[in-house]
């Protein structure tokens, strides 16, 4: 399949929001001296083309062609759609419309970023990524750019998602990545947990420990990561940027709605739109939602903490549960995280992002109702989102208020239907747990 030139309404810069940030972003902690980490030790961790843009104070950075040209191989721009049949069974006067990144070839906005990375990869000459995947859709899209660039990539996915979601293990087998369930027999800190718990069920904070302390064993390795730092935020931002040019076609949005897990999708549709906020031009108003069963936003002490469970990352200040939180097993792996971006932290602290949790089983209603009347079976991450839309859109009905929803439809469901089938039989779990170690000291 021979790849289309760059489209030309996919955008040429992604947008940088650190210069736009109400306060300076806290630096990052070398966990050994607690004092700001030198660049060169991130260059270990990272490919150094990510450790700069980590830390750069550019508004605006350069796609590189090449990342172009496969953004356009691989389904950008993706569509923009109105969801006028669900606006219909709500009774709403609120209009709706959703960015649909399961409209990319991996079904996920995931892709976005693991290009670029593969991409900055390559061009040092790194030979492996490894990486952590929570329901897989990250791990599927790393596979995938390893495959496109020629880089060999190994996986170590969260242990619910690797027993729930086997089709998941299947695609990124298919595209040449190795994967293993985490905890793993294959690292220090994997088999600390298998030993403290041989069922352990994983979690994100886990399975970015052992990916790690792979990387750290081998020269020509480095990591990749899904989601959190703010690298991988702004690859995202090809989605706003791209809605914010699709917008106009119709009205301008009122109200910007994602999910959150690390911050990844969210920030992707927001942050374009926040920029605008920030200048002054806009008054949008941003909800950010999450599971109750892991909220970091709702719930979480604003501290620095690790990123990882194993205590080899650096240490951030954000929103966090604790690195040693245990994640129940909920279907939405994705969101099966205990920290959140710090760029995120930040517009929540200055109140310009509200943050609302809710339980599973409401989230899988919302997105039986959303698959009834649009068709779409979203994954059960994004189905947060449309729990959010549901909610705000009952709400302007009953205000008798006419606004402009939009929302991130961050990736299909149709590799998570082990998940809604246990919907449909009654036998899903509500999870929220009373006590996290970040409230009792525990980071």
């Amino acid at each position: 399949m021979k790849a289309v030139l760059p489209d030309s309404r996919i955008p040429k810069r992604w947008y940088n929001i650190l210069p736009d940030l109400p306060e300076p972003l806290a630096p990052p902690l070398d966990p050994e001296t607690e004092e700001p980490i030198e660049p060169e030790k991130l260059r270990r961790i990272f490919a150094g083309e990510l450790v700069k843009q980590e830390m750069s104070s550019e508004r605006y950075i350069e796609i590189p062609k090449k990342v172009r040209k496969l953004y356009a191989k691989i389904g950008r721009p993706t569509p923009l759609f109105r969801a006028t049949h669900l606006e219909k069974a709500l009774g709403t006067p609120a209009r709706i419309y959703f960015k649909y990144e399961g409209a990319t070839v991996t079904g996920s906005h995931k892709i976005n970023t693991a290009l670029a990375q593969a991409y900055y990869a390559k061009e040092q000459g790194i030979e492996r990524l490894v990486t952590e995947t929570g329901a897989g859709q990250w791990g599927t899209a790393l596979s995938l750019a390893g495959a496109f660039l020629g880089l060999n990539v190994r996986v170590y996915m969260a242990r619910a998602s690797y027993q729930q979601k086997p089709y998941r293990k299947t695609i990124m087998r298919l595209y040449g990545a190795e994967i293993y369930p985490s905890p793993s027999d294959r690292t220090n800190v994997g088999r600390r947990f298998l030993r403290e718990d041989p069922n352990h069920p994983g979690g994100l904070g886990i399975a970015i420990s052992e990916a790690i302390e792979d990387v750290l064993r081998d020269e020509n390795a480095r990591y990749a990561l899904g989601s959190v730092l703010n690298h991988v935020l702004m690859h995202q931002t090809v989605i706003g940027l791209e809605a914010i040019d699709q917008m106009k076609e119709f009205e301008e949005p009122d109200i910007i709605i994602g999910c959150v897990g690390g911050g990844s999708n969210f920030a992707g549709l927001a942050y374009p739109f926040m920029k605008r906020k920030l200048e002054g031009k806009a008054d949008y108003e941003f909800i950010a939602v999450e599971p109750r069963a892991a909220p970091s936003m709702t719930r979480g002490v604003y501290a620095y903490d690790y990123g990882d469970s194993g205590g080899y990352t650096p240490k951030m200040k954000m929103h966090t549960l604790g690195h040693t939180y245990y994640v129940p097993p909920i279907h939405a792996g994705g969101l099966r995280y205990h920290g959140l971006a710090p760029t995120l932290s930040v517009l929540i602290n200055h109140g310009m992002v509200k943050p609302v949790a809710y339980h599973q089983n409401e989230v899988f209603q919302a997105a039986e109702l959303f698959a009834k009347t649009e068709g779409i079976i979203p994954a059960p991450e994004s189905a947060h989102a449309i729990k959010g839309v549901i909610e705000r859109a009952l709400k302007a009905k009953e205000e008798g208020r006419e606004e402009t929803i939009l929302f991130n439809l961050s990736g299909h469901g149709l590799l998570d239907l082990g998940g809604y089938e246990a919907f449909l039989d009654g036998k899903l779990d509500d999870y929220e747990p009373d006590v996290f170690p970040a409230m009792a000291g525990g980071l």
